[in-house]
């Protein structure tokens, strides 16, 4: 019986990892993001942009992180964002943070985007989540309606990413302070994905969780 017992618990935790794992919100408005003071899930697997995987959970405990979360490198949003991401970089790091971007675009892309930025200072890694774990671990993926993911596909050519479903899936873009025992320190998450953190009120909010 006890043997049977820890069978069915270990099956029921497995099931309740991937029902959590699983939740896609079906508009931006129904997510459920990670909370300040809650731990990042243990084994969210994401890939650098050669196409390795990297283990996001373990990477996020070696170090403080700014985590931030873009559409693509398509969005001219996220690239203001990431922009002004580099200006406050060497602030950030003189307090001990390691910054890491991620998206759902392939891992092709974000190496492009390396490719692009090469002339610039890059001092944080681009990470791609095509699998969508991160995006789904954090609580921050949702699916795109059907007339935006047309207009987005056929008008402007934007490679977007899609779960076995066949939908296409977006992240609300979202900013996470985290320690390096995996807690959030700090998040912003906003569902319109033109409103995004300004630099100024990142570096106070890293500045703050650093005491």
């Amino acid at each position: 019986m006890t043997r049977i017992y820890k069978m069915l618990l270990s099956i029921l935790l497995l099931c309740t990892f991937f029902t959590a794992a699983a939740e896609i919100a079906l508009k931006p408005e129904q997510i459920k993001p990670l909370l300040n003071g809650q731990s990042v899930p243990a084994g969210l697997q994401v890939q650098d942009s050669a196409g390795k995987n990297v283990d996001l959970s373990a990477l996020l405990t070696q170090q403080k992180t700014i985590l931030v979360f873009y559409r693509g490198g398509w969005c001219p949003y996220c690239n203001t964002q990431l922009a002004g991401l580099r200006d406050i970089t060497p602030q950030l790091q003189k307090l001990g943070y390691r910054i890491l971007t991620i998206s759902p675009e392939l891992p092709a892309a974000s190496a492009k985007s390396e490719q692009m930025t090469k002339d610039a200072t890059l001092n944080y890694q681009l990470l791609s989540d095509a699998n969508l774990q991160a995006l789904q671990g954090f609580g921050i993926a949702y699916y795109m309606d059907a007339a935006t993911e047309k207009t987005y596909k056929n008008t402007y050519g934007i490679k977007l990413t899609y779960d076995e479903t066949g939908q296409a899936v977006l992240p609300a873009p979202a900013v996470f302070i985290i320690g390096k025992t995996g807690e959030i320190q700090f998040s912003y998450v906003h569902i319109n994905y033109k409103t995004r953190l300004q630099p100024r009120l990142l570096l106070l909010a890293a500045e703050l969780a650093n005491h």
